[in-house]
């Protein structure tokens, strides 16, 4: 792997190596999940394998093991980078109100535009245990593999060549095409994973690190998995019922905390700016005695 020189390679690596680190990921995972619950439901043997999985995979892209001539640049494209508290605060604020916002978006428009639901797994023949342990594991899968693919790798390289608006804008499509093949090529669903793209990359540009998008994305599936996803099927379109009064407000819903979410990311990025400001004076402070 390479920091490329030019806008084009940075296009195609970018969009490469997103694609790459995501589909090993839910590869792996939906593999594992399978052969689990076909063999031995009972035993959520998936869960722990696919934690050391992922583990291992973040220390070769965070720079471990050979090649050693690529090692920095793994660390650096990564940009798993600690954050100050304030900062983190800020983040996981905008974060969770940019999280109703987008459950909102997507209810309203799948009342406006017919298309399937997002398919969840039927867990219900299953022991709770083996149900918690793997839909928190899936959960925790994407989030672990979609920052380091999207808003690492893939936005790291962009910003090299691209302002950063252009890169998050770029990095926020390449996020919703992934999810075409799985989910469906439908303007509604690639719209709303864009507006995710875009909040998760702004929050990594601004806050200079994947880290504080983990756990906003973790709730966030877990959200969706449970409370938005398996009504899909069951809601009805507009064209053909009318609107209800539950449609009224996840409109509002939506558009009242997508201006909590501007406000709360303007306030990120102060709070990022004056930490970068701070850290910087105190590397500059002369050496007392």
């Amino acid at each position: 792997m390479e920091l490329v020189s030019s806008p084009m390679r940075a296009l195609a690596w970018s969009a490469l190596l997103g694609f790459a680190i995501t589909v090993f990921g839910a590869g792996v995972w939906a593999t594992l999940a399978t052969v689990n619950l076909a063999s031995a439901p009972g035993i959520p043997w998936s869960v722990p394998v696919m934690a050391v999985l992922l583990w291992l995979m973040w220390r070769y892209l965070g720079g471990k093991w050979w090649p050693r001539r690529t090692s920095a640049a793994r660390r650096f494209c990564l940009r798993a980078n600690p954050v100050p508290g304030s900062v983190l605060a800020w983040a996981q604020v905008a974060g969770g109100l940019s999280l109703v916002a987008l459950a909102g978006y997507w209810i309203v428009l799948s009342q406006l535009v017919k298309m399937p639901g997002n398919a969840v797994p039927d867990f219900s023949n299953h022991p709770l245990r083996t149900v918690v342990l793997m839909m928190g594991m899936a959960s925790l899968a994407a989030p672990l593999t979609e920052e380091p693919a999207f808003r690492g790798y893939c936005q790291v390289i962009l910003e090299r060549q691209f302002p950063a608006p252009t890169a998050v804008i770029i990095s926020s499509i390449l996020f919703s095409l992934v999810h075409g093949p799985t989910q469906g090529f439908l303007w509604p669903k690639l719209l709303v994973y864009f507006l995710v793209g875009v909040m998760f990359g702004t929050t990594a540009h601004l806050a200079n690190s994947i880290v504080p998008n983990i756990p906003v994305h973790f709730f966030g599936l877990l959200i969706f998995f449970t409370l938005v996803w398996p009504r899909d099927a069951s809601r009805g379109l507009v064209a053909e019922n009318g609107a209800d009064a539950w449609f009224w407000i996840h409109l509002v819903q939506a558009v009242v905390f997508t201006v909590l979410a501007i406000l709360a990311y303007v306030r990120l990025a102060k709070t990022a700016r004056g930490a970068t400001a701070a850290l910087a004076s105190n590397r500059v402070l002369p050496a007392e005695g």
